[in-house]
This record gives structure tokens, sequence and C-alpha cells, in this order.
């Protein structure tokens, strides 16, 4: 039996690309396609919810979800760790439902990531920049954030990175104490670097979107592992197996 999936975003470039992999797979197909102008109530009655909408709208297409039952992903940016942990509360104990944060579907990016956290107990100066195409709404993106939260996580034992000057706005925002830079132009699709400073060397973790069909096999996936999800579930990397 096919699942039933609501679109929430589907006009935007991400939901145009969701929708298309939802209508050529033999295990889903599309609910309902709602714009900006549409209510949100057009996601009754679907067995599933995507939302890929706007960081000032994502919160309202959760709480819709989760108060009708419905399983949920997000890829919409912007969901920092406090937001997360509003969700989560939302939840309770014992949910009875699922909630996926995907902050990127490209398998490269949240390898890169991964591969972050690991070099990030060995380094005290490290800072990132990101860059997207000239009409993403938001900075930091939200894979920026994630990043910025999973490093500091692993340097829980050693503490903050340096990051001298942070009262210069040119220094970038600090996220977790991380120092962020986000670019914002055309020619670019998206790009993140990851920037290791150390004794005499330095360190790249370098990623480059170069089409959206890398973020098919991560929607897909997430789209999979959302009917049997309960609880909060954060990053491509948790249905990978990769945060164990």
């Amino acid at each position: 039996m096919a699942f039933s999936v609501a679109v929430v975003g589907a006009t935007g470039r991400m939901g145009t690309l969701a929708t298309r992999l939802i209508e050529a797979s033999d295990d889903f197909e599309v609910h309902a396609r709602l714009g900006s102008s549409d209510a949100i109530e057009g996601i009754d009655g679907a067995d599933l919810v995507i939302d890929l909408t706007l960081p000032a709208v994502s919160p309202e297409v959760v709480e819709a979800a989760v108060s009708r039952g419905i399983p949920v992903l997000v890829g919409t940016s912007g969901w920092t760790s406090e937001r997360l942990a509003r969700v989560r509360s939302r939840l309770g104990d014992d949910p009875q439902t699922g909630v996926i944060v995907v902050p990127n579907f490209s398998l490269g990016s949240v390898i890169g990531t991964r591969l972050a956290t690991i070099a990030a107990k060995w380094f005290d100066s490290i800072e990132i920049i990101e860059a997207h195409h000239a009409g993403k709404s938001d900075s930091p993106s939200g894979t920026a954030i994630r990043t910025a939260e999973l490093i500091a996580a692993a340097r829980d034992d050693r503490g903050p990175v340096e990051a001298p000057h942070a009262d210069q706005r040119a220094r970038g925002q600090q996220v977790a104490s991380v120092p962020v830079h986000s670019l914002r132009m055309d020619g670019v699709l998206a790009e993140q670097q990851v920037i290791f400073g150390g004794e005499g060397e330095t360190l790249r973790i370098t990623h480059q979107t170069v089409s959206d069909s890398s973020y098919e096999a991560g929607i897909l996936l997430a789209l999979r592992a959302l009917p049997s999800a309960r609880g909060l579930v954060v990053g491509l990397d948790a249905l990978l197996g990769l945060d164990s």
C-alpha cells in the first residue's frame, strides 16, 4: 500500500523536487500540494506530511501535523536547538508519532559534517564558511547551524573554540562558539567549508552541491523512515547510523 503524502511548500524548488520523487515512487502518492495561499487543513487525511516551507512557517506546519497525529518530515532550514527542544517537549515522553528534521538531504553533506565532528576534538581554531544561492531567505543555513552545534558537542570536554574579536561583525555569527560566515550570491547552489587551524597547518572539509539531484536519495530515505518514527529524530546521520 502506498502512503499518501501532503507536500507543504510544494511550489518551491525543493517542494517541486519532492513532489516529483513521490509521484515517481511505488510506495508513496501525493495527497495534496500546498502552497503559501493554501489552508493547512489540506493535510487532513494524509498519511505523512513533508514540510519544505520557510523558517517562519515551518513550526506552524509541524504543530498542525503533530496535533493531527500525522508524522512529519521537515526539510526547512532554521531549526535551532531551541526550536527542536520545543518540539521534543511537545511530543512528550511517550510519543505516538514522529517528527524527522533534516537540515540537509545530501548524503555527502551529512558525511562531511560527521568528519568535522571527528576533527573538532583536535583543533581549537574552527570556522565555517557556507554559501547558497541568492534567493535563500535565512542565514546561517540549517546545515551550518547543525554542523556548529555538533562540533561544540564533540568538544564538550575541551571547551569552546577560540574565536577572537567576536565583537566585530565581520568575524561572523557565532553558533555554539563557532564563527559562521554566510554568502548569498548568484552562481552558487550550496557549499560548506569547515576550516580547522592548528600549529603550522590547516584542515579543510568541503562539500559542494552542484545539482538538486544530490538530495533525492536523502529525501526518499527520510520519507521511508517516517511511518515508523516515534519522537524527534534530527539529521540524516541518525537514519544512516552515523550518530552511533
